[in-house]
């Protein structure tokens, strides 16, 4: 564990290289200043962090089996599905061993790589949104058009771009800290290794790694947001034109649920990083990562398919041939014998 010779200023001014020992690894404090609490918040967020492993696995099997969930917002479904599975896979088992193990020691390069991929995996995530925000108002607003708009060649390349660019997005940020000099102390008042934390800790000048990340969270999070609300106006202003009452309501409940949650994921997103020079306390910094790295990765499941009837039947269908085939073979081998 590298340890300072010299006590940083934070006056942001470099230090001189011979003053410095470089950190080889951060000591994540998670939440020790919870102790009395530390079992009953493992057993919470490992409940959550299980049934969205589940959820999002069910999501992918039912809508690999079923050949009537063809459509492009199914498509876009599975991606998010899988996308969340190592969203919260990166975060969430570090957070679990620091609450069993009361702090958890991390290397200098595994630090920067859970930040490239926890970035990598969030980006992809608001394109990946604001994309299905998309195919909702082009399925609501144009649905006589809408198999030509979104046709699977059109759903295919929105899916690539989402990826290819949360892959490039990852880059940046990681990079600019694993440039910054960290010469002590090596102790992160945090559950991972996130943005905010790790520029406090730095002992360099951070002015441009700060305007950086604050422009790309700008283009990242502002605009797929500002995306995916003009979509949902557009749609809402679409449903108040549906002549049946019931319809109306049905349509807004499903819409009205996936806007709560978005809205949850973008509004603590963009008020953790879209705050230049400004620094929140750092237990509500780990609160409020919380909602974007536990609690959304779990309401998606529920929120995209559970409430969606043609996923519901399906999922019934697939119960219902899996009991046949099981009682077929009970019965089966009840005779044999």
């Amino acid at each position: 564990m590298g340890m300072e010779m010299k006590l940083p200023s934070r006056d942001n001014t470099k230090m001189e290289p011979q003053n410095l020992s470089k950190v080889t690894e951060f000591h994540l404090l998670g939440f020790q200043n919870l102790l009395e609490w530390q079992s009953l918040l493992f057993a919470i967020f490992l409940c959550f962090y299980l049934l969205t492993i589940i959820g999002n696995v069910v999501i992918i099997a039912v809508v690999s089996e079923d050949p009537r969930l063809r459509a492009p917002m199914y498509t876009f479904l599975q991606h998010l599905s899988f996308l969340e599975i190592w969203y919260t896979s990166t975060t969430v088992p570090l957070l679990l061993s620091n609450l069993a193990s009361w702090g958890h020691m991390l290397s200098f390069p595994a630090c920067m790589a859970q930040l490239y991929f926890f970035v990598f995996f969030g980006a992809t995530e608001c394109f990946l949104l604001a994309a299905m925000a998309y195919d909702r108002y082009l399925a609501i607003c144009y649905p006589l058009h809408y198999s030509l708009l979104m046709s699977p060649d059109n759903c295919a390349a929105l899916v690539t771009v989402s990826w290819v660019t949360g892959v490039g997005t990852g880059f940046l940020p990681s990079l600019l800290i694993s440039k910054l000099d960290f010469c002590g102390p090596n102790r992160i008042n945090h559950f991972f290794c996130d943005l905010p934390p790790l520029i406090q800790l730095s002992c360099s000048s951070v002015y441009v790694t700060e305007m950086a990340i604050f422009v790309l969270s700008i283009a990242v999070l502002c605009i797929c947001f500002l995306l995916t609300l003009v979509s949902y106006i557009f749609i809402v202003s679409s449903i108040l034109r549906i002549p049946s009452t019931s319809g109306r309501m049905k349509t807004f409940s499903t819409c009205g649920s996936h806007l709560a949650v978005v809205t949850i994921y973008y509004g603590t997103m963009i008020s953790m990083y879209v705050r230049p020079n400004a620094h929140l306390s750092p237990e509500l910094n780990k609160v409020i990562s919380v909602f974007y790295t536990v609690i959304t990765p779990l309401l998606n499941p529920v929120i995209y398919s559970l409430r969606n009837k043609d996923f519901k039947e399906a999922v019934r269908k697939i119960m219902r041939t899996k009991c046949g085939v099981y009682r077929a073979r009970v019965k089966g081998s009840v005779v044999t014998k």
